[in-house]
């Protein structure tokens, strides 16, 4: 699969340990910023990630800032996606199963412990449709709606 990795300043290191596990996993990720420790408005990149994964581009997103909240709020702002800003491996592969979330957001101020696990898990997760798929279906009329 193609993953594309964005972040601001404050998740720049967690960013490239997360490339680092995608490389692993046997997928390929691309490198969306920050680059440095300079200062990086998230929703820039959330953008530049949001809509490149909108555009059907890359298979995932993944977007780190200090919560992981900016991110997920900013990407949420992207027609087409549902960025999901998971903390544990369940909340991970809900949000696959459940809302065929399509970027997952993390926040670098929790750490790396347990990370890799809910990055393999969001990746792998397959959407379970049936009665889950009305719901994203109502989410996508809402995109085009509102």
């Amino acid at each position: 699969m193609k993953i594309v990795v964005g972040c601001d300043h404050r998740g720049l290191d967690y960013k490239r340990e997360v490339i680092k596990m995608v490389n692993r996993m046997g997928h390929a990720a691309e490198d969306f910023g920050a680059y440095t420790p300079e200062a990086v408005d998230y929703p820039d990149v959330a953008r530049r990630v949001g809509q490149a994964v909108a555009a059907n581009e890359f298979d995932f997103g993944i977007l780190i800032c200090g919560t992981g909240i900016g991110v997920s709020i900013a990407a949420n702002k992207i027609s087409g996606i549902r960025a999901a800003l998971c903390c544990d491996n369940f909340m991970a592969g809900r949000a696959r199963q459940h809302n065929d979330a399509n970027i997952l957001c993390l926040g670098a101020e929790r750490g790396l412990e347990g990370v890799e696990e809910i990055v393999k898990t969001f990746l792998t997760t397959p959407f379970e449709g049936g009665r889950h798929q009305r719901r994203v279906d109502k989410m996508a009329q809402m995109d085009r709606e509102c």
